[in-house]
């Protein structure tokens, strides 16, 4: 079957992340999981910082994507009808997930009623019965909710009583963490990439924190560690879907950095070296962006110009400017959504119906990123300034949003043209200088 021997990149398709610069598999490397590496070795773990229905025709695709066409092309020649047909094979399999019968429809039953009835939920049911608040919420008419139920097998290793038990507090927002804004039946999933929750995060200025979902081979996945094993539950007042594990609130978005040394090594040695916690310590913020570059997007800056800001007192200062240019404060912008804290009244550029640009600020003084999203259905490309690509999208934070990127962000020289690109890979030190000399 077309589906089976097209695996590869039916994943990397569909449930890939991103579409990065025409390297697919890359995409696959990237997309490390929560259950990832410890933290490095230099870094603080208490550090609280800051950076704390169906796809459309080809010629559609190419004719919205403009000059990103050239870089995917290739990759939706080959993979469009794969992709086409995993969606249905998927839609199929999540609408049945646990008997075969699809839509399991109770319209007499609220959420509430229909995970306090099931013998698959007895355990959050239980949870949820003490606090009348989110009890309350799941019996309500008034608006539709999409619950993500974790299982009975999903709190098999969790530790019974003792002194670490978690506080209410903690507890009600993990529980409202578990609740979608809206209905999110299994198809609507297939084409989203966030979903808001009940939960409204003060670091967000009371933005609904969201959930990052997923399509691959094996279904659904929310937060890259829990897959959805049960879909389509139907009630009077919204849907619920069975989930494998608990989904706990995201952290800071510097400590989440540091959780994974395997991709993101050198930018956290970047931090440490020019002791960059302390100065983001000192930035008031409403949510944000950070477009984190890997340890692939420095190597491509070249020897000459890691050595220069790595290793000589000088370059110190411009390494120090490189990072607050990768920071957007008060824009948190994921690959379907944006929270604009920023208070400048911009609205993005609408570029037909699967494409929108943003032209973010950033820490840098004035100088700001140019965003250009597409999106259609499970796919996404994202590019950052004409030449940088997300490799891994909507990495959820308590405060913001990361979105790690394929090459280091700097900005254009002063008086280029603003719309052409201005590649970073293997820039001369010269280059970099000049045009990074304005916010130094």
């Amino acid at each position: 079957m077309r589906f089976t021997l097209a695996a590869v990149s039916g994943a990397a398709l569909t449930g890939a992340i991103v579409v990065p610069g025409g390297l697919l598999p890359a995409t696959l490397q990237e997309q490390t999981p929560l259950s990832g590496p410890r933290l490095a070795h230099h870094i603080d773990p208490d550090d609280d910082a800051y950076w704390g229905p169906g796809l459309p025709a080809k010629d559609a695709v190419a004719s919205s994507l403009g000059k990103t066409a050239d870089r995917l092309a290739a990759a939706v020649d080959k993979a469009l009808e794969v992709v086409e047909d995993a969606r249905h094979v998927l839609a199929d399999k999540l609408a049945h997930a646990m008997d075969g019968n699809g839509y399991q429809k109770h319209p007499s039953l609220t959420i509430y009623e229909l995970i306090k009835h099931s013998e698959h939920t007895t355990k959050f049911a239980e949870i949820v019965d003490e606090h009348p608040g989110i009890v309350k919420l799941l019996n309500s008419t008034g608006t539709n909710y999409t619950l993500f139920a974790p299982t009975n097998e999903a709190f098999k290793d969790l530790p019974h009583g003792g002194e670490g038990k978690p506080g209410k507090h903690f507890v009600e927002a993990v529980l409202k963490y578990h609740i979608g804004l809206g209905e999110y039946p299994a198809w609507r999933i297939l084409s989203t990439h966030t979903v808001p929750t009940a939960l409204d995060e003060r670091l967000l200025d009371g933005e609904p924190q969201r959930l990052r979902t997923s399509i691959g081979l094996g279904g659904v996945t929310v937060n890259f560690y829990s897959k959805v094993v049960a879909a389509n539950f139907e009630a009077t007042n919204g849907i619920v879907h069975g989930v494998n594990n608990i989904l706990i609130p995201p952290p800071m978005a510097g400590r989440l950095i540091s959780l994974f040394p395997s991709q993101f090594s050198t930018l956290l040695l970047a931090y440490e070296m020019t002791d960059f916690a302390k100065y983001m310590h000192s930035v008031k913020l409403v949510g944000g962006t950070v477009f984190a570059p890997t340890n692939n997007a420095f190597a491509s800056l070249g020897l000459k110009a890691n050595a220069f800001l790595f290793n000589t007192k000088a370059g110190r200062k411009y390494l120090a400017a490189l990072l607050k240019y990768h920071i957007s404060p008060n824009a948190t912008l994921y690959s379907d959504a944006y929270y604009d804290n920023t208070r400048s009244g911009s609205d993005p550029e609408e570029d037909g119906l699967n494409t929108a640009h943003y032209n973010l600020p950033t820490l840098l003084d004035e100088a700001r990123v140019r965003v250009t999203i597409v999106n259609w259905g499970p796919v996404s490309t994202i590019e950052v300034n004409g030449y940088s690509h997300v490799t891994v999208r909507d990495g959820l934070a308590k405060n913001g949003v990361i979105q790690a990127v394929d090459g280091v962000l700097i900005p254009s020289f002063k008086h280029s043209d603003p719309k052409k690109p201005d590649d970073t890979k293997g820039i001369e030190i010269e280059d970099l200088m000049e045009r990074l000399a304005p916010y130094v």
